[in-house]
């Protein structure tokens, strides 16, 4: 199992919201350009670019992501240029309203994360090694056993301040009805 640079099948979700670029760059507010280079495959987002395209369109992060691997499959690891490695475990399903991931932290990595679509909530399981969670403000530490469930649809960050890798299970519910990811709902 290697580690990837996703492909973002973005002009298909947007064609299929009947979306502009312009519409597209207001609606998640991802300027125009970066959003013709994600299509014509000449940029890959963020991690923070990725989630503000899911949020303007009220998608799952998985939604975004071309070729997702299937449950029964290796899943895939993901590397984003500016920040986590993250491993699909399980992309989103709209019979359990959830998507998740497995994430590697690096020794002394901080990722800041924007507020998610609102109702989202997510939950995160530590898995070895010790990482915080800043919520309100406040960091709070968490060690392998641990976890913790908050509103998503706040700023929240993760920090790594030992000298170890950290993993952690991070389980995203989606409160409200989403259409599978390709279904032409919109």
């Amino acid at each position: 199992m290697g580690t990837d640079t996703p492909k973002i099948n973005l002009k298909t979700i947007r064609a299929a919201a009947g979306l502009s670029l312009t519409q597209t760059a207001d609606l998640t507010g991802v300027s125009k350009a970066m959003l013709g280079q994600i299509e014509r495959g000449e940029s890959s987002p963020t991690l923070v670019t990725l989630w503000k395209l899911a949020k303007g369109f009220h998608l799952p992060l998985t939604a975004f992501i071309e070729d997702m691997t299937p449950v029964t499959e290796a899943p895939r690891t993901l590397q984003f240029d500016d920040s986590l490695r993250v491993q699909t475990l399980f992309p989103y399903d709209p019979a359990f309203g959830s998507e998740s991931f497995l994430i590697t932290l690096e020794p002394g990595q901080t990722h800041v994360s924007h507020p998610h679509d609102a109702g989202v909530v997510e939950d995160i399981f530590v898995t070895t090694g010790e990482m915080e969670v800043q919520l309100g403000g406040t960091w709070t530490r968490y060690r392998a056993g641990d976890a913790v469930r908050f509103n998503a649809d706040q700023p929240h960050s993760y920090r790594n301040l030992s000298d170890s890798q950290t993993l952690f299970h991070n389980t995203l519910h989606y409160s409200r009805a989403i259409p599978a990811p390709g279904a032409k709902d919109r």
